[in-house]
């Protein structure tokens, strides 16, 4: 008698974690585990962007999707690989989220959407970029936010989607890709 309490005690404990922890929505019907749904949505506003590589400028009054999460990392994360300028003046912004700097377009950089940025912990790490046969390291410099948008600090770009590795030109030309195309499906993982 004792221990079927103890289990039905434990039973009710497990459910009461998984609910608030956001676990349990994850395991109901049509949810997979891994999947990342936006989290709210950021009204546009028009300003001051830089249509270099191709960004998508912010319209007044249109919504876009902020993601808080991305798709879990493995040896082979399927992404989308989009164009970025890091050097001052150009389409990507400020200076970079990790190292409060510039880089040269001839670097090999990336910011990583929100989630895979995680607090800037990916910060200075290597990543494997595969595209086109070929593969190619490089470094984690920025945030490209998943959240935030359509304001200066941001060139008036909405939010990244939840899946972005925003590379920059050197990284391009490593993997032999169409800068004039810029979004490519890639995979990545960490070094």
């Amino acid at each position: 008698m004792a221990t079927a309490r103890a289990r039905s005690t434990m039973a009710i404990v497990l459910l009461i974690a998984l609910s608030t922890s956001g676990v349990a929505y994850s395991l109901r019907s049509g949810n997979g585990l891994g999947v990342c749904r936006a989290s709210g949505y950021l009204p546009g506003k028009s300003g001051n962007c830089n249509p270099d590589n191709g960004s998508d400028c912010c319209k007044d009054g249109k919504k876009y999707p902020q993601y808080r999460c991305s798709p879990p990392v493995t040896a082979s994360t399927k992404a989308v690989l989009t164009l970025n300028s890091f050097e001052k003046g150009k389409d990507g912004g400020g200076p970079s989220e990790c190292d409060n700097a510039y880089h040269s377009d001839e670097e090999k950089v990336v910011a990583l959407s929100t989630g895979w940025f995680e607090n800037m912990a990916r910060c200075g790490h290597r990543i494997k970029i595969t595209a086109n046969g070929k593969s190619v390291y490089a470094k984690v410099v920025d945030e490209c936010d998943s959240v935030h948008g359509c304001d200066d600090d941001h060139n008036y770009e909405p939010p990244c989607d939840n899946n972005i590795v925003d590379a920059s030109p050197a990284v391009w030309d490593a993997l032999g890709l169409d800068q004039n195309v810029g979004m490519v499906d890639i995979t990545w993982s960490e070094d």
